[in-house]
C-alpha cells in the first residue's frame, strides 16, 4: 500500500443510500490516485449496493478485519466489517433501531481509528436521527458523536459549497434552544474558532462574516436585542484580537456578499440559516466539514433518503465532494 492517506467511509444508516452513494463513489478511478479509501460498515449491505447499481464487473467488496489489510487496489472496496449487523434484518427504506444501532457503532469505530493516528481522515456517509434515538443514544449527530467521543470542547460545523462557507453556531438545536444558544460568549467562541482554521487552510486574514439572528439585523432594536446586546460585542471583542470581521449582517444579505467575494466565510446563528443559502447555491455539491475534532471529518450533505433507497437512484457526486475535500485538508492543508 503507498503513503496515500488512509480514508474511512462510513457507510451510514444501512436501510439508506449510503452504501449506494459510497459504491457509486468508488467506482471513480480518480478517488484510489489520491487517498487508499476503505468502508466502515457492512460488507453484505455494499454487495448489495454493486448488484443495485450492476457494477459487479467493475468491483469487489473485500471483508478486511484491520486497517493493515487495506489494498488501496481499484476494483476493490475494502469494508472493516465489525460483524455487528445481519443485513438481511434491514429493509430499505425503513426506520429501525437496529440499523440506527450499527450506524453510530461504524462511526464510533472510525473515530477511535481517526483519533489513534491509525487513519488521516472520515468521510461520512448519512445516518438517520429519529433511528439512532429509538437505539436509545443520545447524540444523534456525528458531529456531537465524535465530540463526545474525543472529549472536544469547541466545535463547529461548516457547510461548504464552491466559494459559499458557512460556519454554524448551533446545528441540532430546536429554533427556540437555538435563539438561546445566541450570547456573547457562543459568538466569539466559534469566530475564534473559524479564524483559527481558515489560517490554518492557508488565509492570511480570513474575511468573516456574521449573520444577524432578528430580521433585519433587528432594525435598531426593534425586532429583538440579541444584535445589540450579544452578537455585536463578540464581534467587536474578535476586531480587538485582530481578526478582520464584521456583523451583525442581515442573513438576507451575508450569503450574497460571501458568494460576491467580500467574505472567506460566514456564520450562521441556526441550522436552518446556514443550510438553506448552502443547499439553494449548490446542493449537489454541498459538503460538511467540522473544525474542532483532533482529526478530519467531511460529510455528505444529504439525509439517507428513504424514499429513493435501494432504488439505485441516489445523486453520488456530495461523497466525491467530501472525499476530494478531506483529502485536500490531510494532503495539502488547505479547502479545494
Amino acid at each position: 500500500m503507498s503513503d496515500k492517506p488512509l480514508l474511512a467511509i462510513t457507510m451510514g444508516d444501512p436501510a439508506g443510500v449510503g452504501s449506494e452513494v459510497t459504491v457509486k463513489t468508488l467506482l471513480d478511478k480518480g478517488i484510489y490516485a489520491k487517498c487508499n479509501p476503505f468502508v466502515v460498515g457492512n460488507t453484505a449491505a455494499i454487495n448489495s449496493a454493486i448488484d443495485m447499481i450492476n457494477a459487479s464487473d467493475n468491483i469487489k467488496a473485500h471483508l478486511i478485519t484491520s486497517v493493515d489489510q487495506i489494498s488501496g487496489e481499484y476494483g476493490i472496496i475494502d469494508v472493516l466489517d465489525i460483524d455487528n449487523l445481519k443485513f438481511g434484518d434491514i429493509e430499505y427504506g425503513t426506520l429501525s433501531p437496529i440499523a440506527g444501532k450499527a450506524s453510530v457503532e461504524w462511526i464510533l469505530k472510525a473515530g477511535e481509528l481517526a483519533a489513534a493516528g491509525d487513519i488521516q481522515a472520515i468521510a461520512t456517509a448519512p445516518i438517520n436521527k429519529e433511528a439512532c434515538s429509538m437505539a436509545g443514544y443520545k447524540d444523534i449527530g456525528h458531529m456531537e458523536i465524535f465530540q463526545s467521543q474525543t472529549n472536544s470542547s469547541n466545535v463547529a460545523t461548516m457547510l461548504m459549497a464552491r466559494n459559499l462557507r458557512v460556519v454554524h453556531l448551533t446545528t441540532h438545536k430546536s429554533l427556540r434552544n437555538a435563539c438561546d444558544y445566541v450570547t456573547k460568549d457562543n459568538v466569539l467562541n466559534k469566530i475564534l474558532l473559524t479564524d483559527e482554521y481558515f489560517k490554518k487552510w492557508g488565509w492570511k486574514s480570513p474575511r468573516i462574516g456574521v449573520a444577524a439572528l432578528n430580521p433585519h439585523a433587528s432594525d435598531g432594536g426593534l425586532l429583538g436585542d440579541e444584535e445589540k446586546k450579544q452578537i455585536l460585542p463578540a464581534v467587536n471583542e474578535a476586531k480587538s484580537q485582530g481578526i478582520d470581521v464584521e456583523g451583525p449582517i442581515p442573513a438576507d444579505t451575508v450569503f450574497n456578499q460571501n458568494i460576491d467575494n467580500k467574505f472567506d466565510v460566514c456564520i450562521a446563528m441556526y441550522h436552518d440559516q446556514g443550510h438553506i443559502p448552502i443547499k439553494v447555491y449548490d446542493w449537489a455539491r454541498s459538503v460538511s466539514v467540522n473544525l474542532g475534532l483532533p482529526f478530519v471529518r467531511t460529510s455528505v450533505d444529504h439525509g439517507t433518503a428513504f424514499d429513493i433507497a435501494g432504488k439505485g437512484l441516489a445523486d453520488h457526486i456530495s461523497m466525491k465532494e467530501s472525499i476530494d475535500v478531506a483529502v485536500s485538508v490531510v494532503s495539502d492543508n488547505k479547502l479545494p
